[in-house]
């Protein structure tokens, strides 16, 4: 590939200081994108590792061999015999680093890594005091050093880490994926809501310390989970009360760190939240799972339906995602589908003639949508113990062609070549002023029909910023040799409001909304001309 140099003067990105190293992987002040940028700020496409630390026996049934009764949970598993030796066996064979390196081939850039409270016990002990897990250190000490080294081999192949609270002290729902197989719920407790708060600043402590040790130091994790799928019936205040103050405990450990926060199915609401607490808590993440194939209303509904409701702009779920990845961009923040397959249920395909072209149309339904309203998606799961689920594992789905073989821009000879034969300098500057013109003539057009005092020279300067910014994204892949994608610039709306910080700071706020609008437009559209090349 180029360096990186080579390709900033080719795009004319000149107002940056493309004759000194642009990057500087070892520290936080390296020139816009650092490594820890490229990481947290792509566009995430991923997967999730499920029942690798957190133990789901549909997936895999092999750990449960010797678990207790009613054995469905990891708490069933630590209460049987031999569970030290199986779970170890487990975690040393479940994924190794041949699966990072078929992810990375595939375009997959992010994992996100379900794990139980009682798997950070190898760091920090006291995160099992007082729970369920209070006498089983022995058995899940050793999965410390698997989850670091996990973070570690993901960094060789270019792929960041989503580190995801699966299960809680108490239960956060009533699945037995949140540790134990008890229907009871008592996550909703003074006590188990700030002993989790414990856990997770612990858990953040040990990642940052662990992350800043190794040599270079490690900038893929992409982020902090503090819940999966919280179920907070009557408590919905207990948990806004707990997001806030969880939140602002991590970020005195690690201010620069993502916080990833789930939306209990009740999106617009957290929406709401986020943009709220968008001053005092930056860079929060909402996570949305979508699945179509567990209610009734699923089952009686054709996939030919589902593909349409997927893609129709008047249906809810389209709609959904249109206003409140425009909120979540607009606070800074951005939307995240956390967990998403392709599994249907058999209601769904009564009468289909062709299953394959079904089920590889409703995936890629379900990309458009992510592609087109989020910042991240990731597929649910990896894979499973016995191959052959084309809806749940995503390695059977790849393999039986119904989701595609690969995601991303390939970081390969063919996308550098079309940037080679006829761009050159000159004519990428007179694309970026005429795509500019366009949109500045077209900005003041619209808010010019209404009185008020604008700075339409702020919105030029926020084009500008994001189109440049756009492709210092693109041609940071020469920067981390892993990579095997382009990065493009998937957190707009967080790269808006810190550019625009700056802007206020060199020019005065004014109005940085019209800054914020053009950057986003900037960006769109040096992705239209990147990807058209006019």
């Amino acid at each position: 590939m180029h360096k990186v140099s080579k390709f900033l003067s080719k795009h004319g990105l000149s107002y940056h200081h493309t004759d000194q190293a642009v990057f500087n992987t070892a520290s936080d002040d390296a020139p816009f994108p650092s490594e820890r940028d490229i990481f947290t700020l792509r566009k995430q496409r991923g997967v999730n590792l499920g029942s690798w630390f957190v133990l789901e026996r549909w997936i895999a049934d092999g750990p449960f061999q010797h678990a207790s009764s009613p054995g469905q949970s990891d708490l069933d598993v630590a209460r049987g015999s031999q569970a030290k030796e199986i779970l170890e066996h487990h975690w040393d064979t479940w994924i190794t680093p041949d699966d990072f390196k078929w992810l990375a081939d595939r375009g997959i850039n992010t994992v996100r890594i379900p794990i139980g409270y009682y798997h950070v016990s190898g760091a920090d002990p006291s995160v099992l005091r007082g729970t369920d897990f209070a006498d089983h250190l022995s058995v899940y000490e050793g999965a410390w050093h698997r989850i670091t080294t996990a973070i570690a081999t993901a960094r060789q192949h270019g792929i960041g880490v989503l580190i995801d609270l699966h299960a809680a002290p108490g239960k956060q729902n009533r699945d037995a994926h949140s540790g134990t197989s008890s229907p009871n719920l008592s996550f909703f407790t003074k006590h188990n809501m700030a002993h989790t708060t414990h856990v997770l600043t612990v858990l953040l402590t040990q990642l940052s310390r662990f992350a800043e040790s190794q040599t270079p130091p490690l900038r893929n994790i992409v982020g902090i989970e503090l819940l999966n799928e919280p179920q907070p019936d009557a408590h919905i205040s207990e948990l806004d009360k707990w997001y806030t103050e969880t939140g602002q405990a991590l970020r005195k450990v690690d201010p620069r760190i993502p916080i990833y926060i789930g939306d209990a199915w009740q999106t617009d609401r957290y929406a709401g939240f986020v943009e709220a607490n968008s001053n005092n808590l930056a860079f929060m993440v909402l996570d949305h799972h979508l699945y179509r194939c567990f209610t009734q209303q699923d089952g009686n509904t054709p996939v030919s339906q589902h593909i349409q409701n997927l893609r129709d702009p008047n249906a809810d779920t389209l709609k959904l995602f249109a206003r409140v990845s425009e909120k979540l961009q607009s606070a800074g923040s951005a939307l995240v589908v956390g967990e998403w397959s392709g599994a249907l249920n058999p209601g769904s395909l009564q009468g289909v003639n062709n299953e394959i072209e079904m089920r590889r149309d409703y995936i890629a339904a379900q990309l458009a949508l992510y592609e087109r309203y989020c910042a991240g998606y990731y597929f649910w799961t990896y894979k499973k113990e016995h191959a052959g689920d084309k809806g749940w594992s995503f390695r059977d789905a790849v393999d039986a062609g119904v989701f595609p073989s690969h995601v991303g821009i390939r970081a390969d000879e063919a996308w550098e070549a079309r940037y080679n034969e006829s761009n050159n300098e000159a004519d990428k500057m007179r694309r970026r002023t005429e795509a500019n013109d366009r949109a500045l003539n077209e900005h003041a057009r619209y808010w010019d029909q209404y009185p008020g005092k604008y700075e339409h020279w702020r919105f030029e300067d926020g084009f500008l910023r994001g189109w440049d910014d756009a492709w210092l994204f693109f041609t940071s892949v020469s920067s981390i040799p892993a990579l095997t994608t382009v990065p493009e610039l998937g957190f707009k709306g967080a790269c808006a409001k810190r550019r625009g910080t700056e802007h206020a700071r060199e020019k005065g706020s004014g109005n940085l909304w019209e800054f914020e609008h053009g950057y986003s437009q900037g960006i769109n559209l040096a992705y239209d001309e990147m990807m058209t090349g006019k």
